[in-house]
């Protein structure tokens, strides 16, 4: 097979893989819902409940892509997704909170086939053409929406214990398909004598903790919204599981397929362009998302006069549809900064920035959960998310001036 053929066979069989992996990766996000119900926990605990893969899958992440590095993504794709098959299928059998939260740590590791298939399949592609080819694959994102659409069907015909046994059948049929049409090339593997310790040095690097910052926000901003948006129609709008998973996979669906269009844009204008109106659209959607339903009464000439402000489930699905777009772009503008950046080191930098988007999206359920629980305020999760965007956008106004004024200051005759 011809290399450009062996390439595209590389990075359709991967994103099929890693869609796989983030269906099952979110699942708690629908069946937590009636384990929930049955087990009395609190929003706290839910939120714990829904992030526990959610811990393994990013802390992995910066092993699993130096691993990627030295003996190749093929190999450690593969072994990845085997090895979660059977936590997945005891699942079904769980009946304490406890035996949920163990077996999600080990679900959780098919979350860091993140960190292996990006640089896998960044580096059977030229530099022009990476961002496109890393966004195709991170489409497999899409995952979160595709959960959305099985998961509750399957409840529905034979309640939840059904959604893990059918997700361990589909992992090891993934896992299968991966292995026949992907290939290996040892050229793209980092030679041995490159130490554990070299790779990790990236961390010395100012600019991976700036990646890092903005990753939290677009992917792990995703991912805990992924997980909350469907509990979160059926408590604050009333609507059936089925319709609440239907309305939340507006969010995840255009979260996770324009990935790829994210990677187009930032190959065409820049990843820095890209990412600041990334930034400045989720600004404005979260500040609108963040207010609360509100009825107050002011004094008027006419005697008192009272209004009613709120979201309409119609208005509410829009803005997050408009913040899964935006989102879906940024995650391919912040990697196609790291392919830029750090083109012989990609995996193990993108391992790196995986694993802080990851902990933003184990972090952000639980202090969802726990914000609901102090307050009352269903939509302060948005208000939360608003704030992480502003230190983003601060943090790259003044960054990137600064970095502009030292190259141009550098650009002058001595």
């Amino acid at each position: 097979m011809a290399r450009e053929g062996k390439a595209n066979a590389v990075l359709g069989s991967s994103t099929l893989a890693f869609t796989v992996c983030f269906t099952i990766w979110m699942m708690f996000g629908v069946i937590g819902i009636p384990i929930k119900a049955s087990l009395n926990l609190n929003e706290t605990e839910f939120g714990l409940l829904t992030a526990m893969p959610v811990l393994t899958g990013s802390l992995i992440r910066v092993p699993l892509g130096i691993w990627t590095d030295r003996f190749g993504g093929r190999i450690v794709f593969f072994l990845l997704m085997l090895f979660t098959v059977i936590p997945i299928y005891l699942i079904s059998y769980a009946t304490a909170y406890w035996h949920f939260l163990v077996l999600g740590l080990f679900v959780g590791l098919a979350g860091g086939s993140f960190s292996v298939g990006t640089p896998y399949v960044a580096r059977w592609f030229k530099k022009d053409r990476q961002g496109l080819a890393m966004g195709i694959f991170g489409a497999g994102n899409s995952g979160a929406a595709v959960n959305k659409f099985i998961a509750p069907a399957l409840i529905a015909a034979a309640g939840w214990t059904l959604v893990p046994k059918v997700y361990a059948v589909m992992m090891a049929a993934a896992a299968l398909i991966f292995w026949v049409f992907s290939a290996t090339d040892p050229a793209h593997n980092v030679k041995s004598n490159v130490s554990f310790m070299t790779q990790l040095s990236m961390l010395k690097d100012p600019k991976v903790w700036r990646y890092c910052q903005y990753y939290s926000v677009v992917f792990g901003g995703y991912v805990g919204l992924s997980l909350w948006m469907t509990k979160y129609y059926v408590t604050e709008y009333g609507f059936g599981m089925k319709e609440a998973a239907l309305l939340a996979a507006c969010f995840s669906l255009p979260g996770g397929v324009l990935r790829a269009f994210g990677g187009w844009l930032s190959d065409k204008y820049g990843a820095y362009k890209v990412t600041w109106w990334v930034m400045w659209v989720c600004w404005v959607a979260f500040f609108l998302l963040s207010y609360p339903q509100t009825d107050f009464t002011i004094q008027t000439v006419r005697g008192p006069q009272s209004f009613h402000i709120s979201l309409t489930p119609l208005l509410f699905t829009i803005l997050l549809f408009v913040v899964g777009i935006a989102m879906a772009v940024g995650k391919a503008s912040v990697f196609k900064f790291i392919s830029d950046d750090y083109s012989s080191n990609i995996g193990a930098v993108s391992g790196i920035v995986g694993l802080a988007g990851g902990l933003g999206g184990f972090v952000l359920p639980i202090l969802f959960g726990a914000i609901v629980d102090i307050t009352g305020v269903r939509s302060s999760c948005f208000m939360l998310l608003y704030g992480t965007v502003c230190v983003s956008l601060v943090w790259m106004h003044f960054q990137f001036r600064r970095e502009g004024m030292m190259a141009a200051q550098a650009a002058l005759p001595a």
